[in-house]
């Protein structure tokens, strides 16, 4: 995922809609990025599963949520948040102050998957997101298991 090029309605979903959309139109704008975002981060600080994720972020989540949600806004073809506020979003360097492993990687992408069933994405769009999820998650690891 780079804030460079936003994921695009038509990038392997041709099976789905208008192909001109941004997947930001077909996702449901700011109010089911939002949505999201914010059930992802409610079931990393609910469920017992996510412990280990929960643990490397900061005892509030808002700054995280709103970070996450203003960089998918941007990614996904809406309005670029993150980098308005921020500058490139840098992945990889921000996110080296915490030690990601295959543990943390999997909780984040299991908590995504959920969120995002959870607030009815059609599971042929959460599938390949979650393809572009996985690919960036694995990306991030950074220490050994």
């Amino acid at each position: 995922m780079t804030a460079a090029r936003a994921l695009r309605y038509d990038d392997g979903m041709s099976d789905l809609q208008n192909e001109s959309q941004t997947l930001y139109d077909v996702i449901g704008g700011e109010a089911r990025v939002r949505e999201m975002v914010d059930r992802f981060y409610d079931l990393m600080e609910l469920e017992p599963e996510f412990a280990v994720l929960r643990a490397i972020h900061p005892p509030s989540t808002d700054g995280s949520r709103d970070k996450l949600f203003m960089f998918l806004t941007g990614w996904m073809g809406g309005p670029d948040l993150f980098v308005e506020r921020y500058g490139h979003p840098r992945l990889r360097a921000r996110h080296l102050p915490f030690g990601i492993g295959t543990v943390e990687r999997d909780q984040w992408l299991r908590a995504m998957a959920w969120a995002m069933e959870d607030v009815g994405i059609e599971e042929s769009l959460r599938l390949r997101l979650m393809e572009s999820f996985y690919q960036t998650a694995d990306w991030m690891r950074n220490k050994p298991d």
